[in-house]
């Protein structure tokens, strides 16, 4: 017996049984237990590295131990295969993008196989195939023809040079990952599902999966984000037919509004600036930064006055509206209502603008003062 591993031909051999044999065709078997094994399909650089090797064998052992216990196991292979960086490798290397894209999938293929993956080639597919994407095409128009799609224009983080949208996660110290050049914030005509319809039957179904672990529902209820509140108008002093909607989930605290929030790109800020250098180049700076929820709370609170004033629906008083970076147009409709007493966010950029704090909600310290809510300072409003 020869004691020395060589696997070129080991290999070669295992890989040519499992082909003749077609060990890991998933078949149509009632009588087995199905399991479905999917990794996320990769992009066709041209080539794999060791990050590929080590996700894909991961999903690989996952699938033989599926297929050990006796399940009918489908594992699937596939390209993600379309958009921005297939037309930029294309432009780098100065080939036609379907020629470039097919030939990296067809290397990348003989690669995967060399490995020894137990994937269902046949299950083989690419999202740049029309055979594909036309399904895609198909699903969107029933979706639009049911009132489910809408456009609106909306702010994005902008690429100048890639000329395209960017994620959050792809905007790294206000640049673009790929680009490495400062990203814009930009207003542009966009494609929406409306998920907001459905998100109170989603919440609920979320208790139905009893197959899923506890912190990945919390992410999906999270995601989904359902925030109860309502809507508010303030009039802006001087402009008798002129309001500012302002949605907050804590209107318990109306009477301690100091001031208005308004996001850096919304209407009255824009119109503000035009007589407002000061107001025009913080406009022209929170293009360039990163405005990611989960950054709000870490983030140097900044702003601007604009000069104008709002009059409190309830009260009358007029308080200041500012511009500030930690207000996002994408919430509600781009505005606050400031409750410096009972917001952390508001608190902090009040303190460090001067305004005023006015506390309106006060702890109970005894059973002898009346009845009072028991609401902390400073907490959580939106």
């Amino acid at each position: 017996m020869d004691t020395t591993y060589k696997p070129e031909t080991i290999e070669a051999e295992a890989r040519e049984f499992w082909e003749t044999h077609q060990t890991f065709k998933a078949s149509e078997d009632p009588e087995r237990e199905k399991y479905y094994c999917l990794s996320m399909f990769p992009y066709p650089s041209g080539r794999l590295h060791m990050g590929h090797v080590r996700n894909y064998t991961i999903g690989d052992v996952i699938a033989r131990y599926q297929r050990m216990q006796g399940r009918n196991v489908l594992q699937p292979m596939g390209w993600d295969a379309f958009g921005l960086p297939a037309e930029n490798a294309a432009i780098q290397n100065q080939v036609p993008p379907a020629q470039w894209t097919y030939e990296n999938i067809d290397y990348m293929r003989k690669q995967l196989r060399q490995l020894g993956f137990g994937y269902d080639w046949e299950r083989e597919l690419a999202t740049c195939d029309p055979e594909y994407y036309r399904w895609e095409q198909w699903f969107f128009t029933r979706l639009f023809e049911q009132g489910i799609v809408y456009k609106k224009t909306a702010v994005v983080n902008w690429d100048p040079v890639d000329q395209t949208v960017l994620a959050n996660e792809q905007v790294i110290d206000g640049k673009g990952w790929r680009s490495g050049v400062p990203v814009e914030r930009r207003e542009i005509p966009q494609w929406f599902l409306k998920i907001t319809d459905y998100a109170e039957e989603l919440l609920a179904d979320l208790d139905k999966l009893d197959g899923w672990p506890d912190q990945v529902r919390t992410m999906q209820r999270n995601w989904i984000g359902r925030s109860e509140g309502i809507e508010m108008q303030f009039g802006i002093e001087g402009r008798a037919t002129t309001t500012l909607a302002v949605y907050t989930t804590r209107p318990d605290t109306v009477m301690g509004v100091t001031y208005v929030a308004v996001a850096p790109e919304h209407p009255l800020a824009a119109e503000a600036a035009v007589a407002n250098p000061a107001l025009q180049a913080f406009i022209e700076a929170c293009k360039n930064t990163r405005v990611a929820e989960a950054d709000m709370a870490t983030m140097e609170k900044k702003g601007v006055d604009t000069g104008l004033k709002a009059v409190h629906p309830v009260s009358g008083e007029v308080v200041p509206v500012w511009a500030a970076n930690f207000v996002l147009m994408e919430y509600g409709h781009g505005a606050v209502m400031a409750v410096p007493a009972h917001d952390q966010r508001d608190y902090e950029f009040a303190k460090q603008n001067g305004i005023a704090i006015r506390q309106v909600i006060h702890p109970a310290t005894d059973l002898g003062a009346g009845l009072r809510c028991h609401w902390g300072l400073a907490g959580t409003r939106r």
